[in-house]
């Protein structure tokens, strides 16, 4: 079987040979003549896997270590019979940390107060679940928002709050939905001027889920208008060719790693290798861990050794200096990403 894999998903080397012939590439290079007697393509976003790609393919799946998979076209991929999947789950909690981070930051700049804090969610699938667990913990009311549950869920409609609640009620609003452009819930834009116009607490906005769903333009003039108190912005419109303007304006941008815990990744790694011998159905055993922390560690060393030990273990604020400092860096900042884990435990991985 060969193998061809996008060269900066981690923790892979080795363990995909026990598949069998594995070559490495990097994402956005990936080419058709590079595919064309492949078996199984393993990527990330930056590989659009379309017919351009894979009609003159042998390829017989294709795995994205990502929860996202807005790069597949699925319709394509049904029609060539082409089976696919991508790692649902796979980096939930390391989302749910840059949130409850860039919370425990906000509050220590005096921009919010935990004890007093309403925090609405837009999307509540694997990522959504995670972060308002992680918020109610550290002592924040949480008001959910997602229709297609709500529709669905019985138990979930109890919960459910109107979008419109979200805007008047809100301290801080985290958007977690996917990419999503037809139906009756579109999420294309769904921050978009008249989204700004209804605000009523002037919150701090949080994206972390697709860059699209976010306009720029209306961003820009919401922050303008001091119609929200703050952004923070992980998923951008256009990546990596990002709105400098933005950036500049964002209280903490990051470029788009807010699922990048090495738990993360080793999660999505070991979900696309076990898919793949699934469907061939092969029996094989992936040993697929990240490195545990010394226990000195600081993700942030330059901002001092927080008190608070989930500031050890991430500080949103490295990687939005790193960004700002260097944007045209985007991709390389995310393809050489620090070590960062969610827990100094070595044995919860």
């Amino acid at each position: 079987m060969k193998l061809v894999i996008d060269d900066k998903i981690p923790f892979i080397k080795g363990e995909a040979e026990k598949l069998g012939n594995a070559i490495y590439l990097p994402g956005n290079k990936i080419s058709a003549a590079d595919v064309r007697d492949a078996d199984v393509l393993i990527t990330r976003t930056r590989t659009r896997c379309d017919a351009q790609l894979l009609k003159e393919a042998a390829v017989k799946f294709v795995a994205t270590a990502t929860i996202g998979f807005d790069h597949i076209d699925t319709a394509f991929m049904e029609q060539a019979g082409i089976a696919w999947t991508n790692c649902p789950g796979c980096n939930a909690t390391s989302v749910a940390q840059y949130v409850e981070s860039s919370l425990l930051v906000l509050a220590h700049d005096g921009l919010i107060n935990l004890n007093d804090c309403t925090v609405g969610i837009i999307g509540v699938g694997n990522v959504g679940r995670r972060v308002a667990e992680r918020i109610e913990a550290i002592g924040c009311r949480v008001l959910l928002n997602d229709p297609p549950r709500a529709e669905k869920e019985v138990d979930f409609a109890l919960r459910h709050s109107e979008l419109s609640t979200l805007l008047k009620e809100c301290d801080v609003i985290t958007i977690h939905t996917p990419l999503v452009t037809t139906g009756n819930h579109p999420t294309l834009h769904l921050a978009d001027e008249r989204f700004f116009a209804q605000l009523r607490k002037r919150p701090v906005l949080i994206n972390a889920g697709r860059g699209e769903v976010v306009c720029t333009e209306a961003l820009l003039s919401a922050i303008d208008k001091a119609q929200v108190r703050a952004a923070i912005i992980d998923t951008w419109e256009n990546e990596p060719h990002i709105n400098l303007k933005l950036l500049s304006k964002v209280y903490i941008g990051t470029p788009h790693i807010a699922g990048y815990s090495a738990d993360g990744k080793a999660n999505g790694t070991r979900m696309s290798l076990e898919a793949i011998a699934r469907h061939f159905k092969r029996t094989v055993h992936f040993d697929v861990h990240p490195p545990m922390l010394p226990a000195d560690f600081c993700y942030y060393p330059e901002g001092g050794i927080p008190a608070d030990p989930r500031l050890r273990l991430y500080d949103p604020r490295r990687d939005s200096e790193a960004l700002k400092q260097a944007p045209e860096n985007f991709e390389a900042l995310r393809g050489n990403y620090p070590l960062r884990r969610e827990t100094f435990d070595p044995t919860n991985s």
